[in-house]
């Protein structure tokens, strides 16, 4: 606690200058509810990339019977059926419903992440076949850095200095992880598909980011659903519909945990951390995917991996320990998702005392303060 701060508030005991004392008080509130906030949401992103982490290794034995296509489409659908089953279950225990449900007004970005997560893969395939899957893998990791561009360009999210160079240095590890032979990169045309790709996956991702105060149950749902059918349409198309009950059953299973889970968690992480500092947390996928293949395929960890990693953890630090407060405006808004009311933005009354969480249509009145935050969906305002 700061010593003006520290002052203001025992002036408030002493019945001396009560505004400034509460405008402190509630300001040590939001700082003290935010690190929690922060912290468990980054550990979300990490867990969200440890389950996607598993689909690498697991795909690659699936893919000796199943098509690459065929594989996307069946990971998207068990991601669809399983968090189908899950809010099921839920509705049948008549759990009290929390979240936010997707209205007509959220439909431009739920059509958009559908179709730019049908749009992404094809890109990639076809990527693959004009190109080396070096180059593949060394360009897909312009992702992040896409991510973090759109985010910053054309959806107005704050980005520090301390946020580029942990994007930066994650950038740099995961280009080191994915680097097979510098003498066989080149640049051609698929190499364009691939970049394309991953300018639909950045937009998907902001996309989705947007949807983030809402369900993320309902959320996964309609992406898994939307983009399972949709690549099955293009298996079906490229006549690549082969395979047996079991691989299928497997490759379901695979989406439930490793894309099913994994969304639901990286959209409880955006809802806090925003879409460029998930997208650099999530990039630590890659290195748990390299220790299961370590673990399941024996294969070698290199030199080459343990100074990516190395690099990973600075780029890590640099994030986690990004502080971002100042003085700023709220407008007045109206929407409704999942909040509490002690957290110094959601100061309305209920006719009934109502304590902990819960969701419902409600405005926030302007106002202007000063305290830690992140680029939640509350904290769009530009800086100068």
């Amino acid at each position: 606690m700061n010593q003006n701060k520290s002052d203001n508030i025992i002036r408030a005991h002493d019945g001396h200058e009560p505004h400034e004392a509460h405008e402190a008080h509630e300001a040590l509130l939001m700082h003290s509810h935010q690190h929690p906030l922060k912290y468990k949401s980054i550990g979300f992103a990490i867990m969200a990339a440890a389950l996607y982490g598993i689909s690498a290794p697991v795909s690659k034995l699936l893919l000796k019977e199943l098509s690459p296509t065929l594989m996307a489409a069946l990971l998207y659908l068990g991601a669809g059926i399983g968090m189908l089953f899950v809010n099921g279950v839920k509705s049948l225990l008549k759990s009290e419903r929390l979240e936010a449900k997707i209205t007509r007004k959220e439909l431009p970005f739920v059509t958009l992440m559908v179709l730019l997560d049908i749009a992404a893969p094809m890109f990639l395939m076809i990527g693959l076949k004009l190109t080396t899957s070096a180059n593949t893998s060394l360009l897909n990791n312009f992702e992040i850095v896409g991510t973090s561009i759109i985010a910053l360009a054309l959806f107005k999210e704050s980005i520090g200095k301390r946020m580029w160079i942990a994007i930066g240095l994650i950038t740099l590890s995961s280009l080191l992880l994915s680097v097979q032979d510098m003498s066989s990169f080149s640049f051609s045309l698929g190499s364009l598909f691939v970049l394309l790709a991953c300018v639909s996956w950045g937009f998907e991702n902001n996309c989705t980011r947007m949807l983030s105060l809402k369900d993320p149950l309902q959320i996964v749902v309609i992406k898994g659903f939307g983009s399972g059918f949709g690549s099955l349409l293009i298996a079906f198309y490229l006549k690549e519909v082969s395979g047996t009950i079991v691989y299928f059953a497997v490759a379901l299973l695979l989406g439930f945990v490793a894309y099913g889970m994994s969304i639901f968690l990286y959209i409880k992480a955006q809802r806090e951390l925003g879409a460029a500092r998930t997208s650099a947390y999530y990039a630590t996928a890659p290195f748990i995917g390299v220790v299961i293949s370590w673990i399941i395929f024996k294969e070698g960890i290199s030199m080459i991996f343990l100074v990516a990693l190395g690099i990973m953890l600075a780029g890590t630090y640099f994030a986690v320990s990004e502080d971002h407060g100042h003085s700023h405006k709220h407008t007045e808004e109206q929407h409704e998702h999942k909040h509490r009311h002690d957290d110094g933005h959601h100061n309305h009354v209920h006719p009934e005392v109502i304590n902990g969480e819960h969701s419902h249509d409600h405005v926030h009145e302007p106002v202007a303060h000063e305290h830690p935050h992140l680029p939640d969906l509350h904290h769009r305002h530009t800086h100068s």
